[in-house]
């Protein structure tokens, strides 16, 4: 699997009145085993003007990090991404990929296989952990590559956002686990190493086997939802229509009984601040965590130059009612919220097998399940949480991991990014994590700042 540099396109692409000319290597296979061919190869994008003598932001051919977004959203599969407008974007929004050759970077873009996929036996080929094993195999295959590829492979930088923001946090944690080799050797990965640099995580949609217990923690005070339901268009862009209504009364139980758990797990952590103060919560669910969150959104407050006194449910100390603050953003989704008891949602989906579309990845849904829904192998659950492999000595983690979660985002709860945050913090990795004031649940909306935190690590 040898990268061709003859072997490329000289693309011009100008938006917002600035233009970008760029060398296009692209449909670059990075398995010799493919599963789903056209899934499973990357392209790579360079500054043309790298290969004239020049520089961008002291950046040269030789020196520019390799910026690695994925497209992955609700572990769907996800095509090669060229600069230009982003897919699930308002229209007329550049994306990432673009801004980042104006910046001088090196990016390089994965296709990667989702939940959906069969083959031609009719066999599901992209169910977990094949999202996560496909972009450890394009940065294999980047690290074999070494000598050849264009940027700097000490350098990479993943970035995603919801499902490909938990992906990017996977992608720093597990970095070179024994766990996967059998899943890399089945497909042809380059026999070298996923070692990334750093990791940007947009509202990470991960930690699912927890997530249900946390989102009815924050949730638990507020019956009513309120949700956009997406329907994809034919021009395949996604379209949303309003969907309200209450709990009903099993739901309200479920959500108790939820709301109850995840006090055990979160005291479990064993988590502490950046001042050692421990982080727990009593059996009602309140705390020192509660606290810590508080003062989270007061310093994105005030970074948003917002008037605490004006924030109901936010003193000027960061004393958080966390109720009225979820009265404030509303409650999205019903309970359990990621592990379906009718077992049909998308990380019930994410979790099938090759013959099997879903299952459910919990204990508490399997017990309260609605119909004949299997268990999923818990050592599959275990692949995706990038929890389980912080403090595991075969692991390698990224040196810098950026994570940013919406003050408004409500898809999943503000707890499950802060306990990702604090631990990987406690572990000794520089983390900048924060909750955007107004954001909801969306990536790359502050990418001068993004571009500005990869500089300031890799110069």
């Amino acid at each position: 699997m040898l990268f061709n540099p003859e072997n490329y396109t000289i693309e011009k692409k100008t938006f917002d009145g600035l233009t970008v000319t760029y060398r296009a290597f692209t449909d670059i296979p990075y398995v010799t085993k493919p599963i789903n061919p056209d899934y499973q190869k990357l392209a790579i994008y360079v500054p043309e003007s790298y290969y004239h003598g020049q520089s961008i932001n002291s950046y040269t051919l030789e020196t520019a990090p390799i910026f690695m977004p994925n497209g992955v959203g609700g572990y769907m599969p996800s095509e090669i991404e060229e600069p230009g407008y982003a897919r699930f974007a308002k229209p007329g929004t550049i994306n990432s990929l673009f801004w980042a050759l104006h910046h001088g970077y090196v990016v390089v873009s994965p296709a990667i296989r989702g939940r959906t996929q069969k083959n031609e036996e009719g066999l599901f080929t992209g169910k977990a952990p094949a999202c996560l094993v496909d972009y450890k195999a394009a940065v294999r295959y980047l690290h074999a590559n070494a000598n050849l590829i264009p940027g700097d492979t000490n350098k990479i930088i993943t970035n995603g956002t919801s499902a490909g923001g938990a992906l990017s946090s996977l992608m720093a944690t597990t970095i070179d686990h024994p766990n996967y080799q059998t899943y890399l050797d089945e497909i042809g990965a380059a026999d070298s190493t996923d070692m990334i640099f750093a990791a940007s995580c947009y509202c990470p949609i991960t930690n699912l086997d927890h997530a249900d217990m946390a989102y009815e923690w924050q949730f638990n005070s507020l019956p009513r939802y309120s949700r956009q339901k997406m329907v994809m268009t034919d021009g395949g862009r996604p379209s949303f229509s309003a969907e309200d209504g209450d709990l009903t009364e099993a739901q309200l139980l479920l959500s108790q009984q939820l709301k109850a758990l995840f006090p055990i797990y979160l005291n479990s952590l064993h988590l502490k601040d950046s001042n050692d103060k421990v982080l727990l919560l009593d059996k009602e669910g309140k705390g020192s965590f509660v606290d810590y969150l508080g003062k989270l959104l007061l310093t994105s407050a005030q970074k948003a130059n917002v008037d605490v006194a004006t924030v109901p449910w936010l003193d000027e100390s960061g004393k958080l009612d966390i109720e009225g603050f979820v009265a404030d953003i509303t409650r999205m989704k019903t309970p359990p919220a990621f592990d379906d008891i009718f077992g049909q949602s998308p990380e019930n989906d994410l979790f099938g097998d090759q013959n099997m579309p879903c299952k459910h990845f919990t204990t508490f849904s399997y017990e309260h399940s609605i119909g004949k829904v299997e268990l999923a192998d818990t050592t599959v659950v275990k692949l995706l949480n990038p929890m389980n492999y912080i403090d595991d000595e075969k692991a390698g983690t990224a040196q810098h991991i950026r994570i940013r979660h919406g003050q408004r985002d409500r898809d999943t709860s503000l707890a499950i990014s802060a306990i990702l945050a604090t631990k990987l913090r406690q572990s000794g990795i520089d983390v900048d994590y924060q909750s955007p004031w107004g954001v909801e649940h969306a990536g790359d909306y502050d990418l001068e700042e993004l571009f500005t935190w990869i500089d300031s690590i890799c110069k």
